[in-house]
């Protein structure tokens, strides 16, 4: 038996209560606070995408062919990304329109988008081998800033292809496709896969 008299222990049972409700409403909001309508099954096709761009571009036989190779996989990548996160919200319930994946799809796409514009000033003065490096480092920030609303593997998906974008501009630029592969591919997969494992898909 409690050896506290009747009043204190309704009022210990009720900051019991209390602090049980209180947890509940945080682990509540933590999860809600989260954009995880990111596609990991997305993200492993997109893999595929990357490591079959750099093998095909690999082979071929001059930079302009080289960077039509890899920004036909970047359409194709953009098309089944969204494609994916629209499958997984209505899945999810999760609405494209709400604030938290406007803020995910802002932080995502404008990296994104400077991305875009950078390749273009880089293509008119032909600096192929500066491309893997820009890529990875615009790609990965853009993934490291919308993973700020998302799960954390997401952030550190985000980290390894910043990783690779330094790798890429510290090393001979015969390997930036290597890197764009390793990127694009292998870190693509990798991650998806652990999201298909833990995040619902």
């Amino acid at each position: 038996m409690s050896d506290l008299p009747p009043r204190a222990a309704a009022e210990a049972s009720l900051g019991d209560r209390a602090a049980a409700d209180l947890r509940f409403i945080r682990h509540a909001m933590e999860r809600t606070s989260a954009f995880t309508a990111v596609p990991g099954a997305g993200g492993m096709v997109m893999g595929l995408i990357g490591a079959i761009a750099a093998i095909a571009g690999s082979m071929q036989p001059s930079p302009d062919r080289w960077l039509a190779v890899w920004l036909s996989a970047a359409a194709a990548g953009f098309v089944v990304g969204l494609v994916t996160i629209s499958w997984k919200c209505r899945r999810l319930g999760t609405l494209l329109s709400g604030a938290l994946a406007q803020n995910f799809a802002v932080a995502l796409v404008a990296p994104l988008a400077a991305g875009a514009g950078v390749t273009f000033a880089l293509w008119s003065v032909r600096a192929y081998p500066v491309m893997p490096a820009a890529w990875l480092l615009m790609y990965g920030a853009g993934v490291v800033t919308g993973g700020m609303f998302s799960v954390r593997a997401v952030r550190l998906a985000g980290l390894l292809f910043m990783l690779c974008g330094f790798a890429a501009a510290l090393t001979p630029a015969a390997w930036g496709n290597a890197w764009l592969g390793l990127g694009f591919g292998l870190v693509h997969i990798v991650s998806g896969f652990y999201i298909v494992r833990h995040h619902g898909g």
